[in-house]
Order: structure tokens, then C-alpha cells, then sequence
């Protein structure tokens, strides 16, 4: 299961159900293209297939949606 956070635009912020053993993050997807940024001081852990100027795009948005994303991950993994 992949709950949906949030969507902004063509982009789609999401958990991974079996990743609450990890340091709080967030999964960005748009069609194929996979990113991944940790909440604590954001920052990018992971992509595939974005531009550099998508990664700066998209760290933005995780950073203007940080506390929400935080609430987020400690309500569903009960943190």
C-alpha cells in the first residue's frame, strides 16, 4: 500500500506502507520518474529521471510542505 500525502500539479507525494523503520520521508512521483527526500532537514535521498531544475522544483515544494508531510508520516507510522 502507498498512501497519497498530497498532490501538486502532475506530482504525487506518497509513503511506502512497509518503510516506517526509516528516517521520516517523502516519495515524489511523476509518471515514471521516482524521487525520494528526507523530512528532517530536507534533502534529496534518491531519483530517477527528473532534471536538475525538477529536483530544485520539487525540493521546494517538500520544504513549503514539510510540517504537513512530518504530520503525515507520524500519524500513519505511529511515530
Amino acid at each position: 500500500m502507498s498512501p497519497t500525502v498530497k498532490r501538486i500539479g502532475s506530482y504525487r507525494f506518497l509513503f511506502f506502507s512497509n518503510e516506517g523503520f526509516e528516517p521520516p520521508h517523502i516519495h515524489v512521483q511523476e509518471a515514471h520518474k521516482p524521487a525520494q527526500f528526507w523530512l528532517g532537514h530536507v534533502r534529496l535521498a534518491s531519483s530517477t529521471g527528473f532534471a536538475a531544475h525538477e529536483l530544485t522544483h520539487l525540493r521546494n515544494l517538500v520544504e513549503e510542505s514539510k510540517t504537513e508531510f512530518l504530520e503525515c508520516w507520524n500519524e500513519y507510522f505511529g511515530s
